[in-house]
């Protein structure tokens, strides 16, 4: 491993640390920055769809999780340089992760999985490409009952 290498890989893990930070405190235009203009993400296997562009994903994020209290961390990278390449650069990595989502009525998801990703370095930096979320686990919890007994 090169020190470039090495360098590519925390910057990943900074991107990664940014995704997370800025999805749970609804900073949108510092989460669209994190994802080249082409990324393709894919939630088919948590009960999602999946998304070519990125004005098309952050627009159905926000329709989704405006309104959401989530918290995401992710754990365990395992992330490879695939070219090493300055003009070219990527990279693949696939994170652990676990997230919690609690929706205006009170109901709960709490869920475990993994992100594969692909990055792409760019003139602004280290970017994802794609993304696919697997999930391994996803517990609901329904909203409480009202003091009225519904």
């Amino acid at each position: 491993m090169t020190i470039e290498d090495i360098e590519a890989i925390e910057a990943i893990k900074q991107l990664k640390a940014r995704y997370c930070r800025t999805l749970d405190t609804k900073d949108w235009a510092a989460y669209r920055a994190l994802f080249t203009d082409d990324v393709t993400v894919d939630t088919t296997d948590s009960g999602g769809g999946s998304v070519t562009g990125a004005d098309k994903f952050l627009d159905f994020l926000v329709a989704t999780l405006a309104e959401v209290v989530t918290v995401h961390h992710c754990h365990t990278p395992e992330i490879e340089v695939t070219s090493p390449d300055t003009a070219t650069a990527t990279a693949t990595g696939i994170w652990a992760m676990e997230d919690m989502l609690r929706f205006g009525d009170g109901s709960e998801m709490h869920g475990f999985g993994h992100y594969h990703e692909r990055y792409r370095r760019t003139d602004d930096g280290w970017r994802i490409e794609s993304m696919k979320l697997t999930r391994l686990r996803m517990d609901f919890t329904p909203a409480p009952a009202d003091a009225a007994g519904n």
